[in-house]
């Protein structure tokens, strides 16, 4: 399970909205979140649950999940009162989605559509495991609306599938892919990991010279993160593997991007590549420009307007709240101006949009052309998009992005 949600300010029991917010003016999405696993990653801090850990609580279960679901966006409609939507982007996450049944899956994604509204040419994301998907279920799912595929592949050697308790063989991964591919999904990404505890740079190239052979449209790879409280902390912590090594990190980094990029695939966050705009996340995109989106489900995060919500952990107390006909948020919070632009600097330096001096300069006030000019100076900005006030990340301003942000900001 993850870790303590943040504190904010008591959310109202009906899920009402601020009266001032002024709602339809950003893209809109809905991220519906899958809390079940069949067994927990050591390196996973989500908010999901096993069977053991669920046990026979009333609303816990993966066949009451879509009730569930159905009954928080009925609160979504009544909050927003037809003034926001269609949704453009759908995202189902978790967790494991492909552990329920396509119908589950595909009755949720129907009461977006009826409660909410969905564009004609919305962008519908599953993440799904290699192991839990099947050529019948993906033509299924394919057949109902969802046009997008996210595997969680991680690495293409066994060793490192076994630190991460990753239960799929790596065959396995380009199986699933020609099953999606056989269901009519042309839209596919993998996600992969690196810097695990006995990880090569060996390892790393062959994972993505695997993963670059299934021609996928996108690909995210996400630097390993020890988060306290999962099993593969403390594993480390009793000195059982090695921690992670930056420099190894690093270079691993700029050996993916060397060969997305000869391969097709140019970043566009960074941790994101795709091979053509067109094939980027619209969901992700649309977090890291200051978007809408409603998150249904156990522990699910919500941005609308400028207020920020988060449910409540567990699955049965969602389940119970929403049956009680009350909001399942545990608590809010609403976002001033200077907040908000701040954020979106944050999130823009991440993209290759970059983010706007003017938007820089409002945040954090006129020291902000010094401190461009310090990070261009030291080849963290490029050039080319300052001259056009854009601060943009130069590769070697990815792989310090954190400290670049901070600096800025």
């Amino acid at each position: 399970m993850a870790g303590p949600l943040p504190d904010g300010e008591p959310a109202p029991s009906d899920g009402a909205l601020p009266e001032r917010v002024e709602l339809g003016q950003r893209p809109f999405g809905v991220y519906l979140h899958v809390p079940f696993c069949v067994t927990r990653c050591g390196y996973c801090d989500f908010n999901t649950y096993t069977a053991a850990e669920l046990g026979s609580d009333p609303g816990a279960s993966p066949s009451t999940w879509a009730d569930a679901v159905e009954a928080e966006l009925v609160l979504a409609r009544r909050v927003l009162g037809g003034r926001q939507g269609p949704a453009r982007t759908v995202f189902i996450g978790g967790g494991t989605p492909s552990l329920l049944e396509p119908d589950d899956l595909l009755r949720a994604l129907d009461a977006v559509h009826d409660l909410l509204g969905l564009a004609p040419d919305a962008e519908v994301t599953m993440e799904a495991n290699p192991e839990s998907v099947s050529g019948p279920a993906l033509e299924r799912l394919r057949s109902g609306g969802v046009n997008r595929l996210s595997l969680g592949m991680q690495s293409a050697s066994p060793h490192v599938l076994a630190v991460l308790d990753r239960v799929h063989s790596p065959g396995r991964v380009a199986q699933a892919v020609a099953q999606a591919r056989d269901a009519g999904i042309d839209n596919l990404s993998l996600d992969l990991i690196y810097g695990s505890p006995g990880e090569s740079l060996e390892d790393w190239q062959h994972t993505l010279d695997v993963a670059l052979g299934m021609q996928p449209e996108h690909v995210s790879a996400y630097a390993l993160i020890v988060e306290q409280g999962t099993r593969l902390a403390a594993r480390i912590g009793r000195g059982e593997i090695p921690p992670p090594v930056d420099d190894l990190m690093a270079a691993m980094y700029e050996t993916a991007d060397d060969a997305f990029a000869a391969a097709g695939l140019d970043w566009y966050e960074v941790s994101s590549w795709a091979r053509s705009p067109d094939r980027r996340s619209r969901h992700n995109w649309l977090y890291w420009t200051d978007g809408d989106w409603w998150g249904v489900g156990p522990g699910a995060h919500s941005h609308v307007a400028g207020v920020r919500w988060w449910n409540v952990k567990h699955p049965a107390a969602w389940a119970q709240r929403l049956a009680g006909g009350l909001s399942p948020a545990a608590a809010r919070e609403v976002l001033d101006e200077p907040t908000r632009r701040l954020e979106r600097v944050m999130l823009g330096l991440r993209t290759v949009a970059g983010a706007g001096l003017e938007d820089v300069r409002a945040a954090v006030g006129e020291q902000a052309d010094a401190h461009a000019q310090t990070l261009l100076a030291d080849g963290l900005l490029d050039p080319d998009a300052l001259a056009r006030g854009r601060a943009v990340l130069t590769r070697r301003g990815r792989l310090l992005a954190d400290a670049v942000t901070h600096r800025l900001t």
